[in-house]
């Protein structure tokens, strides 16, 4: 590709973006204190529906991914489809990819709206093929349709926030997107089991699309007054290149996703090539200097994947753990992951504090930092002679860890790109997260299934070893979010 790719940070010149007139960025704040912070309220009649039908959104597709995980041991037992029961996720995830890239240049050009309303409409008709599936082909088919709609839809909530709130108000409707995981974690579980239990399982996918349309009701119509094209570049929008790089990359996770599952030199030697072909996708996916944490937005893009894939590489083996060599039952290794959740809402509480004293760089230093320590205390519950409260207690530490971190860099990624970037580069902050997280459960997930039966508590420590590498690398990495002087 000859230019500047998409969204990406020419390092000799420092500016972010290639539109025709480039506009200088401030440096981050240093303070959490914005001007005005505290005088506006996220339920102000002005933002009052953006707000509401945003966070349902959000808590819808929190409770989808939790009630299915739930809920897909059943589906694929009742549709004799055990075989294909990993691309269910994987599939999911691989076609967000090309969601994401395609609705950063789209809600760019066009605004927030016309991407969100498709995603919507897209991630409902994936649930509902999902629930009508006869076979588990079509409900493969259904999980891949709503992978992009969600794809979409995270996208276009980030450009939406960029354009609807002022700068003071982004880390408390950050923090709000945040929070509103937390219930769907308590209650989604228990929600979908009942479901499952009394009305069948295709409820917990045709329960959906009635409710995301009521929030879409909400928030569309806010977002309808942005005038299209006024923050529009003439990069002519998402180019045939870049899709074909998007395909690729959602492909290469797939097939990484695969790999993962397989045993022996065949499936290692397919988890390094799928690996490598996500890297070369990546490259040219992600912003220039990304791979190489370059100074200012690559290293905010950079660290979204160091910290999604630092923490879900570790939380996946938390219930097998808990559950198998420690004895508890699924419903009490299930808990430990609700106390994470919660422990990720209270540090996106303390994140929304409009007096919040601390630099953007020292959030997410104490933040990998935290997350490094909840990882160890984890680690520790590999053994025998420690209390299985270490471990919940260190998990609680993490998630408050990604409570701060998290909308930091969802604030950050705002603060540094131009309004007529905004879409690109959140499109680059949630690739970044699906492509690191993909990598890491691939790969840790493979080492795991490798040690298992012959050392299983070397199985688990590996694994966690990998994870909290990338959080350290992260918490070295953090002050490098500021832009160069």
């Amino acid at each position: 590709m000859e230019g500047r790719r998409d969204g990406e940070v020419d390092s000799r010149s420092n500016e972010i973006g290639d539109s025709p007139s480039p506009q200088p960025l401030s440096r981050p704040r240093e303070r959490g204190s914005y001007p005005g912070a505290e005088t506006e309220s996220l339920f102000d009649r002005k933002y009052r529906a953006t707000t509401i039908g945003a966070v349902v959104l959000v808590a819808l597709y929190a409770f989808e991914a939790l009630a299915v995980a739930t809920a897909m041991p059943t589906v694929a037992q009742a549709l004799d489809g055990l075989p294909l029961y990993a691309l269910a996720f994987g599939g999911t995830l691989a076609s967000s990819v090309i969601g994401m890239v395609a609705c950063g240049p789209w809600a760019d050009r066009r605004g927030p709206a016309p991407p969100l309303r498709h995603g919507i409409v897209w991630f409902s008709i994936g649930l509902l093929i999902a629930g009508f599936a006869s076979s588990m082909e079509v409900l493969l088919l259904g999980r891949i349709v709503q992978g992009f709609g969600g794809g979409l839809m995270s996208v276009a909530l980030y450009v939406a926030v960029g354009r609807v709130y002022p700068p003071a108000m982004h880390p408390r409707i950050f923090s709000s997107f945040a929070a509103a995981w937390v219930v769907p974690a308590v209650i989604g579980p228990t929600i979908a089991g009942a479901l499952v239990e009394h009305l069948g399982w295709r409820w917990v996918f045709l329960s959906v699309p009635l409710l995301a349309m009521a929030a879409a009701a909400c928030v569309l119509p806010a977002l309808r007054n942005l005038r299209e094209g006024e923050h529009a570049h003439d990069d002519g929008g998402l180019s045939p290149h870049r899709l074909a790089w998007a395909v690729g990359a959602a492909a290469s996770a797939l097939a990484l996703h695969y790999a993962g599952q397989r045993h022996g030199a065949a499936g290692a030697g397919m988890l390094a090539i799928s690996a490598i072909a996500l890297v070369v996708c990546a490259w040219h996916l992600l912003p220039r200097g990304t791979l190489r944490a370059a100074r200012g937005l690559p290293t905010v893009v950079m660290m979204r994947g160091i910290a999604s894939g630092a923490f879900f590489g570790t939380e996946v083996f938390i219930p097998l753990l808990l559950s198998r060599e420690r004895g508890l039952s699924p419903t009490m290794a299930g808990a430990a992951l609700t106390l994470g959740a919660l422990g990720w809402s209270l540090g996106s509480w303390c994140r929304s504090r409009p007096s919040q004293p601390f630099a953007p760089s020292q959030l997410l230093r104490y933040g990998m930092s935290l997350i490094v320590a909840g990882i160890a205390g984890v680690a520790c519950a590999v053994s025998p002679s420690v209390p299985v409260s270490i471990g919940i207690v260190g998990w609680i530490a993490a998630g408050f860890g990604m409570g701060l971190l998290f909308p930091t860099l969802s604030v950050l990624i705002l603060e540094l790109s131009p309004p007529n970037r905004q879409g690109v580069n959140s499109s680059a902050l949630h690739l970044c997260d699906a492509l690191f997280t993909a990598t890491v459960l691939a790969v840790g997930g493979s080492v795991f299934a490798a040690l298992l039966t012959r050392a299983p508590s070397m199985a688990y420590l590996v694994g966690f070893a990998i994870s909290a590498a990338l959080a350290l690398l992260g918490a070295l990495l953090a002050s490098r979010v500021r832009p160069v002087a």
